[in-house]
């Protein structure tokens, strides 16, 4: 029986070609019968063993709550992404029937059934000339607008006052029906910085078709056996819209 523990014959052990190494001993003698190879660990190594350790366990913790925070905004981001979803449902059922509607009113303004469904290129109540068309609001004095509240009215109805090219001056003139009860009607020409100027931002070419110098605040009027005139445009009138007429 060995008197030590445990039992091993540490006298036997030798350097390793005659030179130690603080690190890392290794010897081979006979033990037991056996040829031993041991390994001996010092101190120091120990410890940084053991900061190793610490190292690696600290990475992994922290690996381990980023990899939380991931999974925590994955989560939120699926939640999102459900909720989106939703919302863009919820929008899809009426902007369909709302498409599906509009289309059944472009279908019965353009295409009414009152002709069989023959389609023209301007909507009933508005007359075609050229590639535009028209509608002429003659209006009872307590419904005739402003410039800007007769434009509101055009845009209501997708289109604008009118530009006036040189084509259609005699169309426009010609439709701007005199009548006791209304003394002009609105087109989109108005006084801006000296010039006149359509509200598509092109300058009035043409002088002659006004006689009057442009005045910040005046706006343009158009009546049947006279020359346009310029009013205020606070003033009330009557007003011609246009749109582009469609190719069928």
């Amino acid at each position: 029986m060995c008197k030590s523990s445990p039992c091993f014959p540490w006298s036997l052990l030798e350097p390793i070609n005659g030179v130690w190494n603080p690190g890392e001993v290794f010897v081979q003698t006979p033990w037991r019968g056996h040829r031993q190879t041991v390994h001996l660990i010092t101190r120091f190594e120990l410890k940084q063993l053991k900061v190793k350790e610490t190292l690696l366990l600290e990475e992994n913790q922290n690996l381990t709550r980023e990899l939380d925070e991931v999974k925590n905004k994955i989560q939120k981001l699926q939640k999102e992404k459900k909720n989106l979803t939703e919302q863009i449902e919820t929008m899809e059922k009426p902007w369909n029937e709302q498409n599906v509607s509009r289309a059944q009113w472009s279908v019965d303004e353009y295409c009414p059934k009152e002709k069989n469904r023959k389609c023209s290129s301007c909507q009933t109540g508005w007359q075609h000339s050229q590639s535009s068309c028209y509608a002429v609001n003659y209006a009872e004095p307590q419904d005739q607008k402003t410039w800007e509240e007769a434009r509101e009215d055009c845009r209501g109805k997708s289109s604008d006052l009118t530009v006036v090219s040189n084509e259609e001056k005699m169309f426009v003139k010609d439709n701007s029906w005199v009548n006791d009860k209304i003394e002009g009607y609105w087109i989109g020409l108005r006084a801006e910085g000296g010039k006149w100027r359509w509200i598509d931002g092109s300058d009035l070419t043409n002088q002659a078709w006004i006689q009057q110098q442009p005045v910040d605040g005046q706006c343009v009027t158009s009546l049947r056996n006279r020359e346009w005139r310029s009013e205020s445009c606070d003033e009330k009138n009557g007003w011609i819209c246009e749109k582009k007429a469609l190719s069928v």
